[in-house]
């Protein structure tokens, strides 16, 4: 059974089940219409970011129901998202990633009709690289809005902690990760800080992957899914080389948050971490300032290449007018100039927007996102521009937790051989498709 068959059928009883709109509370009685949004940004400048938009929202007239959601990779947020929809009471808007918007829109919940008006008004297709468009449209319909675009292929990296340990400048290949690597431990530092959760496993292994394979490489084995790529030779070294690395993570790292692990970096704990820009939200919120406390790296290897994650929020069909209203608001917020250049400032990423992509310093972007709209921009061309397998951008989160499942007990298992953990990818991803 594919991903898609499996969704519709875990939700397959809310088509037998009526939609209910949120209740209005006595709070919202007076609002123009009321809106519950599900998402996880729930870390300090996650939280930050996501309070801008609702501040707009209200202050538009709108009455926002907050349903955060804990859980940095979103698998907790989907599982109260598919048991809110076989309830028969998804909520208005909820917070839905890559491949998955499309098979939410498979089972019907989704409105095809709600965004129409707004993305004509506002010139979405013209504003948006049409990669990103793709991602949230659904049988040529808007159902979601892009919010904003991560790069997930980077280095955090304080350089204070580098000196001291007598490393003198970024690693740009893997053998200079691993020299920094080992000065890093031998100065008493924690060389790299890592939370040991599938996901930020995985994000990891892509990053590698992407290092030794190239973007056609990557391409091929986790986006394709070429069983060929999965299991051949340079999965193969991939994934020694991703042993190695993870001798470098942080011991006392397993089951942390990411958050947790990057304030290590920010303390002066740790001198790296491998994390998507969403951690420039932590250095910001900690008033750091980038190339100066802090400098932001594309991973060894990986600079001609730019893998994406897209924050999306999709909108349920909703029989409240007022509901409705408050979805399109959003929608018209969230790719406002105003609203694109505060989020991502605070959130870490870069605007959807391809007009202020190409002039961020017009904006007051700091110089880690400057780099990345270049490169957003200078990969879209050349095809270094590739979804995150990590960050439900690539596959279905039934596919992604095949690579999870191996991943992660491939790194915490010593005896573990890479050759054996290439043919098990192969194998799960195969089962999971």
């Amino acid at each position: 059974m594919n991903a898609i068959s499996r969704l519709a059928t875990v939700i397959s009883l809310a088509s037998l089940l009526p939609v209910s709109a949120f209740p209005v509370s006595a709070l919202a009685a007076d609002s123009k219409g009321s809106v519950e949004v599900v998402h996880w940004w729930t870390s300090g400048g996650e939280k930050a970011a996501v309070d801008v938009l609702k501040a707009q929202v209200e202050k538009d007239g709108f009455t926002w129901k907050d349903g955060a959601v804990a859980g940095g990779g979103g698998a907790t947020a989907m599982t109260v998202l598919k048991s809110r929809a076989v309830a028969g009471n998804p909520p208005g808007v909820a917070q839905i990633k890559g491949p998955d918007i499309q098979e939410w829109a498979s089972t019907g919940l989704l409105d095809t009709d709600a965004l129409k008006d707004v993305a004509k008004a506002e010139k979405w297709d013209s504003l948006l690289d049409k990669k990103v468009s793709d991602t949230v449209k659904f049988e040529g319909n808007y159902v979601a809005v892009p919010v904003n675009i991560h790069r997930v292929n980077w280095l955090w990296i304080n350089p204070e902690v580098f000196k001291k340990a007598g490393i003198e400048k970024a690693p740009t290949t893997l053998q200079e990760f691993y020299a920094a690597g080992d000065k890093l431990k031998a100065a008493g530092f924690i060389a790299l800080a890592h939370g040991g959760q599938p996901w930020q496993d995985s994000t990891v292994f892509e990053a590698v992957v992407l290092s030794v394979m190239g973007v056609d490489g990557y391409k091929k084995a986790l986006v394709d899914l070429d069983n060929a790529a999965l299991t051949g030779p340079e999965m193969v070294k991939s994934l020694t080389e991703l042993k190695k690395v993870a001798t470098y993570m942080d011991v006392d790292g397993k089951g942390q948050d990411w958050n947790l692990e990057a304030a290590k970096v920010i303390n002066g704990k740790a001198g790296m971490q491998i994390m998507g820009d969403w951690a420039k939200s932590e250095w910001t919120a900690a008033k750091k300032v980038a190339g100066k406390d802090y400098e932001c790296v594309a991973f060894p290897g990986t600079d001609k290449a730019f893998t994406y994650n897209i924050d999306s929020l999709a909108v349920f069909k909703q029989k409240d007018k007022g509901t409705a209203a408050a979805q399109q608001d959003i929608a018209k917020v969230v790719l406002g100039e105003n609203f694109q250049k505060v989020f991502s400032i605070n959130k870490g990423s870069i605007p959807v927007r391809i007009d202020m992509l190409s002039d961020m310093d017009k904006y007051g972007f700091d110089s880690c996102a400057q780099t990345a709209a270049k490169d957003f921009l200078a990969d879209a061309k050349s095809g270094g521009l590739q979804p995150s397998m990590a960050h439900n951008m690539a596959t279905t989160l039934a596919v992604q937790g095949a690579f999870f499942d191996v991943v992660t007990n491939y790194i915490n298992d010593p005896k573990a051989d890479p050759a054996t953990a290439a043919k098990q990818l192969g194998t799960a991803v195969k089962s999971a498709k």
